[in-house]
């Protein structure tokens, strides 16, 4: 039988942290470790050197930063880098910042390593598999469009008292990076409410909310409890809780809930679903990067309610994992390249005359 062999490097200054990460990395035999860095210049100098598959890295790090050293390897290397850090919530911008710099990844370094093991081999392997994709790395430059026409029979829900639409989003792995290529071009007398589920940790959303609004026209803010919804606002999902809306008295309401159990909190399945049994058709849903199948689900039930749903191509999804599957299950109308959704979003729902 043959094995493939995936080449790891790992950069951090702590002896001990690169001992067990090579013994979590090397319990799955498809990898091996390659080498070890101690700092960011170290780490540039073994990249250059052993070529490797993936890279694990810390951020804080002597001589050179694990921002600086990821910054070049992206330019350079174009090879993915899963960050591995303990900042901590008062430092939560800084790792931010890695993955909007196009940071595979990031995973919060937990007080006993040996915990990250499943999560670890997870994301090296996905991080692998778009190492591969020559797709992924040429995904700024794709043309292709795609149109799938619903042939099922539609089962519509009527929306509940709303003069606006409501376009719900549910975007994972590289997702702090490739939400700028549609948040930023929507205007700001959108005829939309924008719900937004990012996984990320939860330590970043409020980060996540507050670098988003800077760069775009419409409003963004952290989803905050009985917040009520208005038209040319995007509210992000809050970590930890999963984001629904209700009906109330004077109008569509954010509500915050831990329930249900699901592997992300938030959901986009959840959100999504919450959206859907408050706008009914005129609920928008959009799929995009990611692995695993969130929101798949939900983007099927949206289409048979008559709203709309739009999943992002595999030519600019950094993990075609979501999208794929909400494509599989016959979930979606379109299937467009992360460029060109802010389009279609903006023909499909149109724009106030005011603002």
């Amino acid at each position: 039988m043959i094995f493939i062999s995936i080449k790891v490097l790992i950069a951090d200054d702590s002896p001990l942290t690169r001992k067990i990460l090579k013994t979590l990395v090397e319990s799955d035999e498809r990898f091996k470790v390659i080498g070890m860095a101690r700092d960011g210049i170290e780490a540039i100098e073994k990249t250059n050197e052993l070529n490797p598959d993936v890279i694990l890295m810390d951020i804080k790090m002597p001589n050179m930063d694990g921002l600086t050293a990821l910054q070049y390897i992206l330019e350079k290397k174009n090879i993915p880098v899963i960050v591995i850090s303990s900042l901590g919530e008062r430092h939560s911008i800084i790792a931010y910042e890695a993955l909007e710099l196009g940071a595979f990844d990031y995973i919060e370094k937990p007080d006993d390593l040996y915990y990250l093991k499943d999560e670890l081999i997870k994301k090296m392997y996905a991080a692998y598999l778009f190492s591969l994709s020559e797709k992924a790395k040429k995904k700024f430059f794709a043309e292709k469009e795609i149109s799938i026409e619903s042939k099922e029979k539609k089962e519509i829900v009527t929306a509940v008292d709303a003069d606006y639409y409501a376009v719900a989003i549910g975007i994972s792995t590289g997702g702090p990076r490739t939400i700028y290529d549609v948040l930023p071009k929507l205007p700001a007398n959108l005829n939309a409410a924008v719900f937004l589920v990012q996984h990320i940790p939860a330590q970043f959303t409020k980060t996540y909310a507050e670098r988003l609004d800077m760069n775009c026209e419409l409003k963004v803010v952290e989803a905050e409890e009985n917040m009520k919804i208005k038209p040319g606002y995007v509210y992000v999902g809050r970590g930890g809780y999963h984001l629904k809306v209700r009906k109330d008295i004077d109008g569509i309401k954010i509500l915050l809930s831990k329930t249900p159990n699901h592997l992300f909190i938030p959901s986009a399945d959840i959100m999504m679903e919450s959206v859907l049994e408050v706008y009914g058709n005129k609920t928008v849903g959009v799929l995009m990067t990611g692995m695993g199948n969130d929101g798949a689900n939900a983007m099927v039930k949206i289409k048979k309610a008559g709203g709309y749903t739009i999943a992002e191509s595999e030519e600019t999804a950094v993990v075609f994992g979501m999208p794929a599957e909400a494509i599989r299950l016959g979930g979606t109308h379109k299937v467009l390249p992360s460029y060109n959704i802010a389009k279609e979003i903006i023909m499909k729902v149109g724009l106030r005359n005011e603002l």
